[in-house]
């Protein structure tokens, strides 16, 4: 049984070891097996991986049905990595959590989240004026580049592409390296943001020739600040582990005009 003669604990991540099943996972930690079933909609009962994380659930969690499910956030949490690992976005869990700020999640605190077709059940809102429509950004023309640029990773793998998900909704490049491997610049640039942003954790944009800009999230420690000048190969930021995912991934992204584009289309 995962973690040898140790009892697993609710609330915590379980490892899968050689013989596990979900049911031992559920009898150990005495939690019914349905309820751990339904906190690990990604895991196939029939088919665990060794070295596979399971989510045990906490007393004061709940995953009814009909959703939505009652989730306590835990160590390196963000609304992104939640939404990924419970199939669902993190403009969802935003909107049900409306009186929380995504980017101070207290650990313990309990969130909603809601199941994939769920219409969002929003948290009371105090009323204000309106803003005005935002205006769209000019179209900035063509991409023009002197050459292509390099990953900015050395050794990754492509969680995934850049693209609009089943619900239409445009998701940047996901990628996940090795642990402690360092981003670097994928050209020439200043660094005009490098601090921390909702959802995308630690974050670093730099501004390029040609109106691009390529930007790196879900960081782990910032290796520049704002204001920096970067050459290509310039050390940005080291990958972060995601406990959801149990991976170390970097986002990224491409903008020109600020308008997102196919990294794809730049590198080489």
């Amino acid at each position: 049984m995962s973690g040898g003669n140790t009892r697993i604990q609710a609330g915590n991540w379980v490892t899968i070891r050689p013989g596990d099943t979900l049911g031992a996972i559920a009898r150990q930690a005495g939690v019914p097996l349905v309820r751990l079933e339904r906190f690990n909609p990604g895991v196939q009962a029939r088919h665990l991986r060794i070295g596979q994380r399971v989510l045990v659930p906490s007393h004061r969690e709940r995953a009814p049905r009909g959703g939505p499910y009652r989730y306590q956030i835990r160590p390196g949490d963000t609304y992104a990595g939640i939404a990924r690992y419970f199939g669902t976005t993190a403009g969802r869990i935003d909107a049900a959590n409306r009186s929380l700020q995504a980017s101070d999640l207290r650990i313990g605190r309990l969130i909603q989240v809601p199941l994939k077709g769920e219409a969002p059940r929003r948290a009371p809102r105090v009323a204000h004026r309106k803003a005005p429509p935002a205006r769209p950004l000019p179209d900035p023309g063509p991409v023009k580049q002197q050459k292509a640029w390099p990953w900015p990773l050395d050794d990754y793998r492509i969680v995934r592409h850049f693209g609009r998900d089943k619900r239409g909704t445009l998701q940047p490049m996901l990628l996940t390296g090795r642990r402690g491997e360092v981003a670097h610049a994928v050209a020439d640039g200043d660094v005009r943001f490098a601090n921390s942003m909702r959802q995308l954790g630690k974050v670093v944009i730099v501004h390029h020739a040609g109106n691009l800009q390529s930007v790196y999230a879900l960081c782990g420690e910032l290796r520049v600040s704002k204001g920096q000048s970067v050459k290509q190969g310039a050390p940005i930021c080291t990958v972060s582990h995601s406990a959801v995912t149990g991976r170390y991934d970097l986002l990224f992204d491409v903008r020109h005009g600020g308008k997102p584009i196919d990294p794809d289309k730049v590198l080489r």
